[in-house]
């Protein structure tokens, strides 16, 4: 398994809500989307990091990869895994 964290949050205009998560070096992201009402009804609240299998995992686009990390590193310093955010 490896633990990504979140480093991006977008809502678009028919209120799909895309989470992307990376790794702490940039290079690899899940993206996970849900409509804003299943997120809703769903309980359970968007957490600061997931932990995937590494055949769910995209290589992340070379002008993002910097960014991610830093995010995803800020992420890991400032959060536990699970903390709501």
């Amino acid at each position: 398994m490896v633990q990504l964290w979140l480093v991006d949050r977008s809502v678009d205009s028919r209120d799909l809500v895309t989470l992307v998560y990376a790794t702490t070096d940039g290079e690899y992201v899940r993206r996970k989307q849900f409509a804003i009402e299943t997120l809703r009804r769903r309980g359970r609240p968007v957490t600061a990091a997931i932990d995937a299998e590494q055949d769910e995992l995209d290589p992340a686009d070379d002008g993002d990869r910097e960014r991610f990390a830093a995010e995803a590193t800020r992420m890991a310093d400032e959060h536990d895994p699970d903390d709501p955010v």
